[in-house]
């Protein structure tokens, strides 16, 4: 089945669920998904107005994902909450200062939110170390490339599994947002998630076509992926088709993104992609939404007004009304991390960057590394064999091709 490509026909609904199929097949993504066995292992204040928990959950190969929720506190009247993961870009994990600014400012916008360790980053890093990019030294091996890039999606589904299980939320109105190779990951997860009611990519989701940026790029967690999906015939078009399936979408980047070939695929590139997804879809409109930020370039912009505005209208956050977000101060990031002494990637703490990053809300305050670890190290210690991405890749080399 795989390699083969698929005829552009009209996506039914029938057709819709074996494309889903297909790619979460290319993908290993387990089928059911294993059960989530979720644990609380801590709870505490990380903000006023914001409570936090500190979780496990299971996802592929026995392995299990550390990861903290954020709460209102107290919960809003008035019935569930809406529910967002976050979905890191290279190196990121929860203990970026994107995860935990999302964390406190949607959670006192009435709405739970989950950050969790990207596979070998923080607590799933042999050395619980961030930005090490521990994936990026595989190589060559395009079958692991697929199970990477299925580890991933699976992350993200047993994300939506774990907030559907929550007494609080509101399993219709669960949304999520990836930024850098997070975005690539989103685009993969919301084609074949459909529990997802809505999807924001940013720093990304310029998907193209055959030898271009994103079948060049980092070969075992985009590049490799990317191309085993061949088989959809126009790639970008048939994810897109599945997420408009699905619901929602929003595209947004900096216009000066040299990071993701941005300033190659502006305007045009995402209209002609838009008429393709219609085209795909069988049906009017482009099934995604896209926006640019004039004169900046890589950044996590779900947290910038414009997403804001569009999130609220898909998510209906329980504190925020569209006047009110649009009264709302902002926090200049890069004076908020140097005053608060939160650390940023060097090379993304500019302000054409993420250091120049307009972020709705003020008052969100700084925090320790530690106090978003959910093990002590000598927790961990005992735990790391079902927590590394290196006990995960043992066993994806062992398991059955």
């Amino acid at each position: 089945m795989l390699g083969i490509m698929v005829r552009a026909e009209p996506l039914t609904p029938a057709k819709t669920a074996e494309l889903r199929v297909q790619i979460r097949a290319n993908f290993f993504v387990p089928d059911p998904l294993p059960a989530l066995d979720a644990q609380t292992h801590r709870r505490f204040a990380p903000a006023p107005g914001v409570a936090a928990e500190a979780v496990t959950y299971a996802t592929q190969l026995g392995t299990r994902v550390p990861a903290i929720l954020y709460l209102p506190a107290p919960r809003p009247k008035g019935g569930r909450i809406p529910a967002f993961i976050v979905v890191n870009g290279h190196g990121g994990d929860k203990y970026a200062w994107y995860a935990f600014f999302t964390g406190i400012a949607f959670a006192r916008a009435g709405a739970a939110v989950l950050t969790y360790d990207q596979a070998g980053e923080g607590e799933r890093n042999t050395k619980r170390q961030s930005g090490t990019r521990e994936h990026d030294r595989l190589q060559g091996d395009a079958v692991l490339a697929r199970r990477l890039g299925g580890l991933m999606i699976t992350d993200v589904k047993q994300a939506v599994s774990y907030l559907a299980s929550r007494p609080e939320v509101d399993a219709t109105r669960i949304g999520a947002a990836g930024y850098s190779l997070g975005s690539f990951v989103l685009a993969l997860a919301g084609a074949v998630e459909p529990r997802l009611r809505v999807c924001v990519m940013a720093g990304g989701g310029n998907l193209d076509g055959p030898e271009g940026y994103w079948d060049k790029s980092k070969p075992m967690c985009q590049g490799l992926p990317y191309r085993s999906l061949s088989f959809l015939g126009d790639r970008p078009a048939a994810i897109y088709a599945l997420h408009a399936a699905r619901g929602p979408a929003l595209i947004w980047n900096g216009r000066k993104d040299t990071v993701v070939n941005m300033p190659q695929t502006q305007d045009d590139f995402f209209e002609d992609l838009r008429a393709r997804v219609g085209a795909r879809r069988g049906a009017a409109g482009g099934g995604f939404d896209f926006g640019f930020t004039d004169g900046t370039s890589h950044r996590p912009y779900w947290l910038t007004r414009p997403a804001v505005l569009w999130l609220e209208r898909q998510l209906d956050f329980p504190q925020w009304t569209e006047a009110t977000i649009r009264g709302l101060p902002e926090t200049h990031i890069g004076a908020w991390a140097q005053s608060h002494g939160v650390p940023m990637d060097r090379l993304y703490a500019t302000e054409e960057r993420e250091g120049g990053t307009r972020a709705i809300g003020e008052g969100v305050p700084g925090y320790e590394r530690e106090s978003l670890s959910v093990f002590t190290p000598a927790e961990w210690e005992q735990r790391k064999s079902v927590l590394t991405f290196e006990a995960w890749t043992a066993a994806a080399r062992a398991a059955p091709r």
